[in-house]
């Protein structure tokens, strides 16, 4: 576990404020009270990346994928990926991993009231060999795979998160998919949010979207492909919603069956 220091901001710890959640210390709403300034839909931005993620959760389940690994999950925000996927198939099986003391901590207290099929790793998703030997232990890895990315590759260089993700996919059996998101900011001001964050939390990469799609290859994209979260419905032929500078960039991409 990495060591904990209430007075460093937390990426997950900042998300939760954002979000409105109480999991979070004083830095963490300082710095999120900073944000909110330059990047006023924060929030709601964030809402959707969870509403994206839970949406692609069931479209897998829908699939028949019944196993589910989160990556760099964050504190838990109804609906999490268990409630998603389980209210499809009470029996899917859910592996969760952070490295935030605080995140393990309430994972851990939310398995401790019962649920055999979720499971919660300490672990950075940087160790991908730690992160697929415990995958190994809890799922079946020879079976199709949903693998949650959620937010996650923003803090990343590009070449850093095709790396990590191709490590991840090579792991992953035919039928297997991948959800990923991201912040995307094509605003002066939305950017220079983005920087301000960057320098106080975490780096932060502005990946445009042929980057993005890099992520996925050789995985096929699911319709509508990568659209800002708002938009992905599969199967439903919505209207687009109103032009923003700063949204979530999101997407499912599938591993064919041999």
């Amino acid at each position: 576990m990495v060591e904990f220091d209430p007075n460093t901001p937390s990426v997950a710890r900042v998300y939760d404020y954002v979000l409105g959640g109480k999991n979070n210390f004083a830095a963490d709403r300082e710095l999120g009270d900073q944000l909110l300034v330059l990047l006023p839909l924060v929030g709601v931005v964030a809402g959707e990346n969870r509403q994206f993620l839970s949406r692609a959760v069931t479209w897998a389940a829908n699939q028949g994928i019944n196993q589910f690994i989160d990556l760099g999950c964050g504190l838990p925000t109804a609906p999490n990926t268990h409630e998603s996927a389980q209210a499809v198939n009470g029996d899917a099986r859910v592996l969760y991993v952070d490295n935030d003391p605080v995140v393990v901590n309430h994972l851990q207290a939310l398995l401790a009231k019962g649920n055999p099929n979720v499971s919660v790793l300490d672990a950075d998703v940087r160790d991908v060999a730690t992160v697929l030997d415990r995958a190994h232990a809890v799922l079946a890895l020879s079976a199709p795979v949903c693998l949650v990315a959620g937010c996650l590759v923003h803090f990343f260089t590009a070449d850093a998160a095709r790396d990590l993700m191709a490590r991840y996919k090579a792991a992953l059996a035919p039928g297997s998919c991948l959800a990923l998101s991201t912040f995307r900011a094509e605003g002066e001001d939305s950017d220079a949010g983005l920087s301000m964050y960057a320098s106080k939390a975490a780096p932060v990469y502005n990946h445009p979207v042929p980057e993005f799609a890099s992520f996925f290859a050789p995985f096929e994209l699911v319709p509508p492909e990568l659209v800002d979260a708002r938009r992905w419905h599969p199967g439903w032929d919505l209207p687009n919603p109103p032009a923003r500078d700063f949204y979530i960039l999101a997407g499912v991409g599938c591993k064919r069956s041999d």
